[in-house]
């Protein structure tokens, strides 16, 4: 899929630009508008479990909720209000709702812009993208990339050693303090399977000849095609043509001290 395609390290740069835009977007409309189309576009040119995306999205949707009930809750009240709007029962001014609708939807345009990133991103590609396109040194790059590498393992070794204290008869806990006694049982030897793990690594990597130097070659290199350039156009495009459809309609404000 296309979204799968693009050089990791230009999909990176233009979230963060759009972000960037966006933190200064401060009305509900150009947020809400810009989440509905990244959305779209990471469904129709992502290839994952949809499944898994609706899970990822909900905690941000709760934190977006809760930013929305404390800045109408805990706003100052308003002087020369144009109305109130009936929100559970209560009765708020119309612009606390209006500002915090727009710092809710917000949270959310950055969750979607994140949540696209991070199902149609491989992770060793963008650090490999990295190293390449934005020069990052490789002795941080490699050992970032050895640390993910070793999450999968770690969570395999937990659970055989979780197996093996039951084998030996430990009992399950009951309370938060047995809980808590049981992790520090799992601590010890999951700390020295891997300090064993990052030895054999460094070893093997040293074995192989690396050294860390920047000027090497590569078995996976990255470049930057014409069509990679397509992202960004299509997703500032779009971020433009929805601040304009908010202008024409009398909807856009930038952020301008209104909180």
């Amino acid at each position: 899929m296309f979204l799968h395609n693009v050089n990791p390290t230009v999909k990176a740069l233009t979230i963060i630009g759009t972000v960037f835009l966006l933190a200064f977007v401060f009305d509900p409309v150009t947020p809400v508008l810009y989440i509905v189309w990244t959305v779209i576009v990471t469904f129709l040119f992502g290839t994952f479990k949809k499944r898994y995306y609706l899970y990822y999205f909900i905690p941000f949707t709760l934190f977006a909720f809760g930013m929305f009930w404390t800045t109408i809750v805990f706003s100052d009240t308003a002087s020369g209000t144009t109305g109130t709007v009936s929100f559970l029962g209560m009765e708020f001014p119309t612009e606390d709702i209006w500002t915090a609708a727009a710092l809710g939807l917000r949270v959310l345009a950055f969750a979607s812009l994140s949540l696209l990133f991070l199902f149609t991103t491989n992770m060793v590609h963008f650090i490999l993208s990295l190293i390449q396109q934005l020069k990052l040194p490789p002795k941080i790059a490699y050992g970032v990339m050895a640390g993910y590498r070793f999450l999968p393992m770690l969570k395999t070794e937990f659970q055989q050693i979780r197996a093996a204290h039951r084998i030996r008869g430990v009992n399950r806990p009951d309370s938060w303090k047995e809980k808590l006694l049981q992790y520090q049982r799992f601590a010890i030897p999951l700390l020295a399977g891997a300090i064993r793990k990052a030895e054999r690594t460094a070893i093997a990597m040293e074995s192989k000849g690396f050294t860390g130097a920047k000027e090497r070659t590569f078995y996976r290199p990255m470049k930057v095609r014409r069509k990679d350039w397509l992202f960004p156009v299509m997703m500032f495009g779009m971020l433009g043509v929805t601040i304009a459809f908010s202008l024409y309609f009398g909807y856009f404000s930038w952020y301008d001290g209104q909180l």
